[in-house]
C-alpha cells in the first residue's frame, strides 16, 4: 500500500483507481457521522449510497492501540504548537493510521496540516 486517502480526496475522486490506496476505519467513522448528520433525505440517500459502495470497494486499515498512541502525539503536538486538535479529530486519526503504516496521507487539504508537516508525510494528489 503506498498511499492512505483522506475523507477529500476519497469523496471528491482524486484518486487514480489504477494506484494501490487504502482507506483507515476511522475515514468510515467520519462517513457514516455525515450520513447520520445530513441536512436532508435526498442527501443522505446520496451519501448512504457512496458509503455503500466505499464499504464494498475498501478492506480499511484497522485503528489500533498503535494508532492511538500517535494519534495522541498527533493532537499533542497540534495543540502545542497553538491549534485546535478537536476541530480535526478525524483527520488526525487518519493521520496517525498513515503514520503506523509507514505511508503518505493523500489529501485535497494540506493546509489542515500545516502545523505538524515535519510529522506527517502529507501529499496532494
Amino acid at each position: 500500500m503506498p498511499a492512505l486517502l483522506d475523507t477529500s480526496v476519497l469523496i471528491g475522486g482524486r484518486e487514480d483507481p489504477n494506484d494501490e490506496v487504502a482507506i483507515s476505519v476511522v475515514l468510515l467513522t467520519e462517513l457514516h457521522f455525515g450520513v447520520l448528520v445530513a441536512a436532508d433525505d435526498e442527501v443522505r440517500a446520496l451519501r448512504l449510497r457512496r458509503l455503500a459502495m466505499i464499504e464494498e470497494s475498501f478492506e480499511p486499515l484497522p485503528f489500533e492501540a498503535a494508532a492511538s498512541r500517535e494519534c495522541g502525539r498527533l493532537h499533542a503536538a497540534v495543540l502545542q504548537r497553538g491549534g485546535g486538535p478537536r476541530r480535526r479529530a478525524f483527520d488526525l486519526a487518519i493521520a496517525a493510521t498513515a503514520n503506523v503504516h509507514g505511508v503518505p496521507l493523500l489529501t485535497l487539504n494540506a493546509s489542515d496540516f500545516k502545523l505538524i508537516e515535519d510529522l506527517v508525510d502529507v501529499r496532494v494528489p
